[in-house]
């Protein structure tokens, strides 16, 4: 069980670092934003299970608090789970508010970096 924050960079998928790709190309779970280019999500395991937790200005699917409880829920459950996150996953991303749970919760956590 191990969490990964992964920054999705520009969101082309031949711009993603490698260590990047390679998690996604294991992932059990993976929770993505709107920043994130869905062409992404073709690189993960049609067994993956895609949870849309995006954010547009005032439109919220789920609150950051919802998200991180999520993320602390899903981990449990085991696996390899991503947040995938466009462009780095602290520059708009609110990922250390995810890290504070999931260290919080004793999840471990890796942030892959744009």
């Amino acid at each position: 069980m191990k969490v990964y924050l992964v920054g999705a960079g520009p969101g082309d998928p031949g711009l993603i670092t490698v260590k990047g790709r390679r998690i996604l190309e294991r992932a059990d779970a993976v929770f993505y934003d709107n920043l994130a280019s869905d062409r992404l999500l073709d690189l993960v395991p049609r067994h993956a299970e895609r949870v849309y937790v995006g954010k547009k200005r005032s439109l919220h699917e789920f609150s950051q608090e919802e998200i991180s409880a999520m993320l602390v829920e899903r981990a449990r459950k085991g696996g390899t789970i991503v947040r995938l996150k466009g462009g780095d996953p602290f520059i708009f991303g609110r990922g250390g508010e995810e890290i504070e749970a999931l260290a919080s919760a004793g999840i471990p956590f890796e942030i892959v970096p744009a």
